[in-house]
């Protein structure tokens, strides 16, 4: 077993240990005061679907009893993250009711790309508010935080960009969506996509940001949608049931922003640019399920109830439609804390809970990054 992943199963059980001796709910002390989050719906906490408001039950089922906008059955890592660091959930920069950015914002939309799209939304569901765009936001904000009269707005002090924590969870939509032609459609735009995310880095150094969290790209070829809608062979499919040559691909990509981000860490002397290993923390998940008390690994909860993987790329999680004169509906499974995945595309709220377990532990990180070094962490409910 690799070594990272031992250190990764010590860590949870002594977090579980340290939650048994600290009581929920009680904020500590962090370096970090805010949250700003740049992403797609890995870590989209509603913000597409306050420009775009039309999600459905089951989302949200486990811990909200509502949707939300995630597209899970409850939290995703970036909700875990802001509770164990003792603040509240990011909201999203479009949600303008009741949204309070006092510990940061959030820009990420579901569907969003690092690279600017060439087409509508309309045209191929691909969101309009790509890395680019979500950080000309985060610019805006800034202005309106240096501009802001004290206690007029849920706006923090103009000293918290230095303060805060910056996290990227982005690049997915781009590596699937030039997948059409084999991996070699998505070996194309790899080195714009890491050449977009340091420069972006950059640009958010010169507004103050210090402390940067960029998570890399997950094992798609382990996710139940691309395993049903990309061709392949038998032989491309591993003994865990995840499609070799994709995973082969990300392996690339990781590989080649890791890089990247070593580059930028030693431009920017003063800076933490901290690259987070996120395939290997849930690949583990997709492979052993059943050791974090899991029991399936590629297979979706929330689908419609065919096939081994539980996914039919024409009747998306909370939707009907009918197919061959009969109304389908996706519905959720009765136990999504056994499932790695939410929807064939999406994590569950525990696959979350494990990725935010192997972040804050530092040792799925490089450099090596304990949060508990930096924070008082909080026990994660």
């Amino acid at each position: 077993m690799d070594s990272g992943i031992i250190l990764f199963h010590c860590f949870m059980i002594l977090l579980a240990f340290m939650s048994l001796l600290v009581k929920p709910g009680v904020g500590g002390k962090c370096a970090f005061e805010a949250i700003f989050n740049f992403g797609d719906s890995n870590s989209d906490t509603g913000g597409f679907f306050s420009a775009f408001p039309s999600q459905p039950s089951p989302n949200g089922m486990t811990y909200f009893n509502r949707p939300t906008g995630r597209p899970s059955d409850g939290r995703l890592y970036l909700d875990f993250l802001a509770q164990a660091l003792g603040l509240p959930f990011v909201s999203p920069y479009l949600q303008s009711i009741g949204s309070d950015f006092r510990h940061g914002a959030n820009f990420a939309t579901s569907a969003s790309t690092v690279l600017l799209p060439k087409t509508s939304l309309f045209d191929t569901g691909v969101s309009p508010f790509a890395l680019a765009i979500q950080l000309n936001q985060m610019k805006q904000f800034k202005s309106r935080v240096d501009e802001q009269s004290s206690g007029q707005e849920k706006l923090p002090s103009s000293d918290i960009i230095g303060k805060s924590l910056y996290t990227f969870y982005i690049g997915q939509n781009d590596f699937t969506g030039n997948l059409g032609s084999g991996i070699d459609g998505a070996r194309q735009i790899m080195p714009q996509l890491v050449s977009q995310i340091s420069s972006t880095i950059k640009e958010l150094y010169g507004l103050g940001g210090r402390t940067f969290l960029i998570l890399n790209l997950a094992p798609v070829g382990c996710y139940p949608a691309f395993l049903v809608q990309l061709p392949h062979e038998g032989s491309d499919v591993d003994q865990f049931g995840c499609m070799i040559s994709i995973n082969n691909g990300v392996n690339e990509y990781n590989n080649m922003l890791k890089e990247s981000l070593r580059q930028t860490r030693q431009d920017l002397g003063d800076a933490k640019v901290i690259y987070v290993n996120t395939h290997d923390a849930l690949l583990e998940l997709f492979q052993h399920p059943k050791n974090h008390g899991m029991q399936y690994g590629p297979k979706a909860c929330c689908g419609t109830g065919g096939g081994s993987y539980n996914y039919n790329p024409q009747v998306f999680c909370g939707y009907s439609k009918s197919l061959n004169g009969q109304e389908v509906t996706a519905t959720a499974c009765d136990d999504p804390q056994n499932y790695v995945s939410w929807d064939g595309i999406h994590a569950t709220e525990a696959a979350n809970k494990q990725l935010a377990y192997a972040i804050l532990g530092g040792s799925m990180s490089d450099p090596p990054f304990k949060f508990s070094d930096f924070c008082e962490i909080q026990p994660l409910g």
